[in-house]
């Protein structure tokens, strides 16, 4: 056989896989329709098939359990090339631990071509039922049989608008089947069947693939849709999303001697990432790099609402921060979610709302009445208070920054200026 997509003729399976004639025949219908090594992207899910990747001349991508057809379609939408072909490999438990992603590729009519090896059970972790094991075979986790029936993942895929859809037994030579998914333009699955010699052959004694397939009531045929095939051009396209971004040109000096951490930390609804994005914005006006992080609970309106930010003069290649130059604390909520990063602290500031009680640090301790400007006001006023104590960045850099983003009408202003020279 021809090799040339292919490495190897010897493939890393099981003696009596199906996965090898599946292997085999995919490049050979590949090579039929005339696609090269490097005309082709594989894509792989977690499962035994996956391990055919380092067999491969094509490019590849082995995914997570169920997300190789989410990746193949993302490849798909960046790939504006008649000339290439994505070939997702998957088996029958990542096609419904992923089902949705497959529904999803099938009515956009991507154009990629999806192969289930359905061997009918978990073959890599154990033997266990998956999705699409037919009612009543034998598996180590239904020993008496699978009481339930698998779903119709060709029935379903049809359904969802795939251009062409094939259900094979695995054997024999099925490459020109296997080549006519793979010439179809447009979204193509093809499940092939077969059965595991590892634990469905032990477990299901006799039973031979064609009545196994055939008890099942999910006979071998072809369904196709007259669709057309997703296009770039079917939606409106953005361009780059970086273009429109305004530029922030320096206008303000700064007064930083080297890099500096600061973490910013109160409650949710209080202003934490606003008022660390007027400060990035500051800072950015001075002529420093920064960079911005926000963490808050999934329910995002309640708890702690936390915001980490680096200065520097220089550019600023990773984000990180362990310990931090500084914290910025203004309510209990931020306490509690900062306090062990607090406690390690062996230098720098700690600003704290002066409601709250100090944790033993080994940082300069500054105790302030953030609060007092007003609760949704206090991260805000708390940055001010910072910028003028430390002197990294001048107040009037974020009351400038404050007026350009709109934010003056809404703040206290004149009341903030007098707290901070009281």
């Amino acid at each position: 056989m021809n090799t040339q997509i292919l490495k190897t003729a010897s493939l890393p399976y099981c003696k009596g896989c199906g996965h090898d004639l599946i292997a085999k025949h995919t490049v050979k219908g590949l090579e039929k329709l005339g696609y090269l090594p490097l005309d082709v992207i594989m894509v792989t899910d977690i499962g035994c098939h996956g391990i055919i990747d380092k067999c491969l001349n094509t490019h590849t991508v082995h995914g997570l359990h169920g997300r190789s057809v989410a990746l193949g379609a993302g490849i798909t939408f960046g790939l504006e090339n008649p000339g290439k072909k994505v070939v997702v490999f998957i088996g029958d438990g990542g096609s419904t631990i992923g089902l949705q992603h497959i529904m999803e590729a099938a009515r956009l009519n991507l154009n990629m071509t999806v192969v289930v090896h359905n061997n009918m059970l978990y073959g890599m972790t154990g033997g266990q039922t998956s999705g699409l094991t037919p009612q009543g075979f034998r598996t180590t986790t239904s020993y008496e049989g699978n009481p339930f029936d698998g779903y119709d993942i060709c029935a379903l895929s049809n359904k969802a608008g795939a251009s062409y859809v094939s259900r094979i037994l695995g054997i024999g030579d099925i490459s020109d089947k296997m080549a006519i998914a793979l010439g179809t333009k447009g979204f193509s699955l093809v499940e092939i069947m077969e059965i595991c010699p590892s634990y469905g052959v032990k477990l299901n004694p006799k039973r031979k693939l064609q009545e196994v397939v055939a008890a099942s009531g999910k006979e071998p045929g072809e369904w196709i849709n007259q669709r057309r095939t997703f296009s770039h051009q079917q939606g409106k396209k953005i361009g780059n999303l970086l273009e429109k971004t305004v530029e922030i040109k320096k206008t303000f000096k700064h007064y930083l001697k080297g890099p500096k951490s600061v973490v910013l930390s109160g409650s949710a609804g209080e202003g934490v990432q606003l008022a660390a994005t007027l400060l990035s914005k500051a800072a950015m006006r001075s002529g420093l790099s920064i960079t911005q992080k926000g963490s808050y609970p999934v329910t995002v309106g309640v708890g702690f609402s936390t915001a980490e930010i680096n200065l520097s003069q220089k550019n600023i290649n990773f984000h990180g921060i362990g310990v931090p130059d500084t914290v910025i604390i203004t309510s209990a909520d931020g306490l509690a979610h900062n306090k062990k990063r607090i406690e390690l602290m062996q230098g720098g500031t700690l600003f704290i709302d002066s409601s709250l009680e100090v944790p033993p640090t080994g940082a300069k301790v500054m105790q302030h009445n953030f609060r007092g400007i007003g609760a949704r006001n206090a991260a805000i006023y708390a940055v001010l208070f910072f910028a003028l104590k430390t002197g990294f960045i001048s107040t009037e850099s974020l009351f400038k920054t404050i007026e350009e983003e709109g934010k003056a009408e809404k703040l206290p202003i004149t009341k903030i200026k007098e707290a901070l020279v009281e």
